[in-house]
């Protein structure tokens, strides 16, 4: 094969872009090519590609066969966020939660066969929020139709936290923190931003902690409902969405959802 056809010596601006290639052969879309040569997965005439390479038309293109078995499959990772991430991009000098999602913090009972490479983190993205201050399930996918059930106010999906509470005055001994009717108000009968709530799931948990089951995820809101009914917010958890829960996984970890888990 001659230096041309190999692709080496190509002078600036020779040549074809390679994804481009790819996708004209029908090998892959030209953001999957992107995809899979960032991930290590494509040999250019026998030398490992590397994103923007520009080939000859006729080079010989292989691909790994990891690429279709791994990275045709969109991920998606459940990470148990620490207080000090906030969940989409970078603000205020904090860093973003998916900087978590390393091989080193892959949670060690993670049973999915799933090998993690980089090509996982590509267009990976928060399916939701959690605030900065909040601890637990935070969603990352890189699945569209994931995105679409969990985010927006149609979405159906319940969410849990566990909220450590503190009254907002001083309460005398025996009193209870929060009145009958307090409570039913965190229920059905508070609005935020002149737009009235989705009803909502209350119950004590402990003596000094709120159970809260949302349909909804205003910004801020379980802090704000709390203050609305004299309660100061002092820690905040989510324990579930959907029918995906915490579980045992360690804060600062993360996992794949297993195939078969649905939210």
């Amino acid at each position: 094969m001659s230096e041309l056809q190999s692709g080496q010596g190509l002078a600036p601006g020779e040549g074809v872009r390679l994804s481009k290639v790819m996708a004209e052969r029908g090998l892959a879309s030209r953001r999957e090519a992107d995809e899979w040569i960032e991930a290590g997965w494509v040999r250019a005439d026998g030398r490992l590609a590397v994103l923007g390479q520009r080939v000859p038309p006729g080079a010989l293109i292989e691909i790994d066969p990891l690429a279709r078995t791994e990275q045709a499959q969109r991920v998606t990772v459940l990470l148990h966020k620490p207080i000090g991430y906030v969940s989409g991009q970078a603000e205020d000098g904090y860093q973003p939660a998916v900087v978590l999602v390393t091989a080193a913090n892959r949670w060690a009972e993670d049973k999915t066969p799933l090998k993690f490479h980089h090509g996982h983190l590509r267009s990976l993205a928060p399916a939701g929020r959690l605030d900065i201050d909040s601890t637990g399930l935070l969603v990352l996918t890189q699945d569209g139709r994931v995105a679409k059930t969990l985010v927006g106010e149609d979405s159906p999906v319940e969410k849990e936290y566990l909220v450590r509470v503190r009254p907002l005055r001083a309460v005398p001994q025996g009193e209870p923190w929060l009145s009958g009717q307090a409570m039913r108000t965190l229920h059905h009968g508070l609005e935020l931003d002149g737009r009235r709530l989705k009803a909502a799931r209350v119950s004590w948990a402990n003596e000094d902690q709120l159970r809260f089951v949302l349909r909804e995820g205003r910004k801020r809101q379980i802090r704000r409902m709390c203050e609305l009914v004299g309660l100061k917010v002092v820690g905040l958890k989510r324990v579930r969405i959907g029918s995906v829960v915490l579980g045992k996984l360690p804060m600062g970890e993360w996992r794949y959802l297993r195939e078969d888990e649905r939210f």
